[in-house]
């Protein structure tokens, strides 16, 4: 029978060492790569074609959420299941609009964590217990009559990947050799978010990205 071949994308060496030990306990599963940030994560995806992706959230460079994105509009097929720290309504409610297989935190990895691989591989949706729950608040807050448009869902895949670089500091050279755009496309996508968003100023552009939870203080 074939293994499964995953993919851990994670910024974090000792996690992926930990989690690569866990793994290898199963005979089913095998560890096709490792990815240190999310333009990693977007090449061996490309490259290597695994059958299920480990995603963490917070990495240098694009982030799990812009890599989810990238990844998925080049194989729409592609299976991504994210293991992360964090529990937020936000950043649920954003994987799991951009089509990701399964939301686990790391707290609760370990049999769970091969278990949700194999269930993601046959095709199944896989939540933790607590993002269910989260989930389902923000699935019944989305049915009230009242509604508040959230800006950022007026941003590109792309403008959310270059809204992210630039809160980090990143300059449009960098912007534009990381997403592999020209220099001009990468100010033209700058210029747009700051007209989408209303925002003067990088200062301004970074408060947005952290009350947004696009960039951390602790990432």
């Amino acid at each position: 029978m074939a293994r499964i071949r995953v993919l851990i994308a994670d910024d974090h060496a000792i996690v992926r060492e930990g989690v690569r030990a866990l793994l290898t306990l199963s005979d089913d599963i095998e560890v096709a790569g490792e990815a240190a940030n999310g333009q990693e994560a977007v090449e061996l995806a490309r490259r290597l074609r695994p059958d299920v992706i480990l995603m963490d959230i917070a990495m240098p460079g694009l982030g799990g959420l812009e890599a989810t994105l990238a990844i998925r509009r080049e194989n729409p097929d592609a299976k991504i299941l994210v293991l992360t720290q964090y529990e937020d309504r936000e950043y649920i409610r954003r994987f799991l609009k951009a089509g990701v297989s399964g939301y686990v935190l790391k707290k609760a990895a370990g049999s769970e964590l091969t278990a949700a691989i194999r269930a993601v591989q046959r095709g199944g949706l896989v939540l933790d217990p607590e993002v269910a729950r989260e989930a389902w608040r923000d699935q019944a807050a989305a049915a009230a009559p009242v509604e508040v448009a959230d800006p950022y869902e007026t941003l590109t895949d792309r403008e959310k990947q270059v809204l992210k670089l630039v809160a980090e500091g990143r300059s449009n050279k960098e912007v534009a050799e990381l997403l592999e755009i020209s220099v001009k496309t990468a100010m033209s996508h700058r210029e747009r978010i700051m007209r989408k968003l209303d925002l003067h100023s990088r200062t301004e552009l970074i408060r947005f990205a952290l009350q947004k939870g696009v960039i951390r203080v602790d990432s």
